[in-house]
């Protein structure tokens, strides 16, 4: 960029001017190159009129004269290039056509929802039908006739939220069998568990009955790094002639496996069959008799003890049990005639243990960073 210097002549700025504009391809250049020929102070027109000030009387004339053509040029030239560069300026708010597609960012299943999937896939491949419900029900299907009636104990195991106003069903079917009200029963409480289900299908359905009912269920519960006031539950039923707690824990078992993979087995002498990859421990539910408990083997160290299993090397998973006769009396069938297993498991649960996951919350604080690492 030349030095202002006004003592070389109107003739030569005028052709250095020329020369800088031709350089000029955005609207930011033309504003410097403006400011450096046309400011009041400190451009080329600025200093030949302060020569022009200095000049005797018969040199301003021709001075003056040159200054005045160069302004006018320099103004010319500068509104003519700001026009071609405003004719081809980008439209606001134009697209260009001619650039790649924006990828739109596709976010992540929800680790709840693969788990939910994946059980009820494993036992869609086993042949169980896979059902959901109303998660609004009435004290007879969600506790009487699960062998809970009014003043059971084990009503206050469930910490039940319970509806200000009764709600009248929007649609009835009456059960074809069983003790069950033939008129609808008012909706009055949130269900505690998915075992409603288990009690519906039954009074409409013959066996053999071979079901899984999954969705949310809701109990009074304080958010707690294990606990939730809504959480997601899945309970199976297999109702038919013959079933014993051996079919229950061949049931288990396999899906344990194909749940957490090869490595629920644990160490090599699970893997050889020395050990079992499932154990049951007697409990008590009032819809099963008997009930237990189902542990796996810790999938973190195979059983040898870590903090995950607490160093016992086994962890909860379940609850079960082979179903209790009174169950089955409420509805319709004939405890002489058919046996069945009954189990049920949370979603969240069984999440915790697949992704080594220590807080019940991080699962529904809608955190990106912790969502997307699931990736699926």
């Amino acid at each position: 960029m030349t030095t202002i210097d006004p003592s070389i002549g109107t003739d030569r700025a005028r052709a250095i001017f020329d020369e800088e504009l031709a350089g000029v391809a955005s609207a930011a250049a033309l504003q410097e190159l403006r400011n450096r020929w046309m400011a009041r102070s400190g451009s080329w027109v600025a200093a030949f009129m302060d020569l022009i000030a200095r000049a005797t009387p018969d040199q301003k004339k021709a001075l003056g004269r040159g200054a005045n053509e160069l302004k006018k040029h320099v103004e010319v030239a500068l509104a003519d290039r700001e026009a071609a560069l405003s004719a081809t300026r980008r439209p606001a708010g134009a697209v260009d056509v001619t650039l790649p597609g924006r990828a739109p960012r596709l976010g992540c299943r929800h680790p709840l929802s693969l788990v939910r999937e994946e059980v009820g896939a494993i036992f869609s491949r086993l042949g169980y039908q896979v059902l959901e419900g109303p998660e609004i029900e009435d004290d007879y299907h969600n506790f009487e006739a699960l062998n809970m009636p009014a003043e059971h104990p084990a009503r206050d195991m469930q910490d039940t939220l319970y509806l200000a106003n009764p709600l009248t069903p929007a649609s009835y079917a009456p059960p074809t069998r069983g003790l069950a009200p033939r008129a609808p029963q008012p909706l009055t409480l949130l269900r505690t568990h998915t075992s409603a289900m288990q009690i519906r299908q039954m009074e409409r359905h013959d066996p053999p009955v071979r079901l899984v009912a999954i969705g949310p269920v809701y109990r009074r519960d304080n958010l707690d790094l294990t606990h939730t006031p809504m959480f997601h539950q899945v309970e199976g039923l297999v109702v038919g002639r013959g079933i014993t707690l051996a079919d229950l824990k061949g049931t288990l078992t396999s899906m344990a496996a194909a749940l957490f993979g090869p490595a629920t087995r644990g160490d090599e002498s699970a893997r050889s069959g020395q050990a079992p990859l499932v154990r049951f421990r007697p409990s008590f539910f009032p819809y099963t008799e008997p009930s237990a408990e189902v542990d796996i083997r810790c999938i973190r160290c195979g059983g040898e003890g870590c903090p995950m299993c607490k160093r016992t090397g086994w962890l909860e998973i379940l609850g079960s049990g082979m179903v209790h006769p009174a169950v089955f009396e409420y509805v319709g069938y004939d405890p002489d005639e058919v046996t069945g297993f009954a189990f049920g498991m949370g979603i969240e649960r069984v999440a915790l243990l697949k992704w080594g996951v220590e807080d019940i919350r991080l699962f529904y604080e809608n955190d990106l960073r912790f969502l997307e690492q699931f990736g699926r």
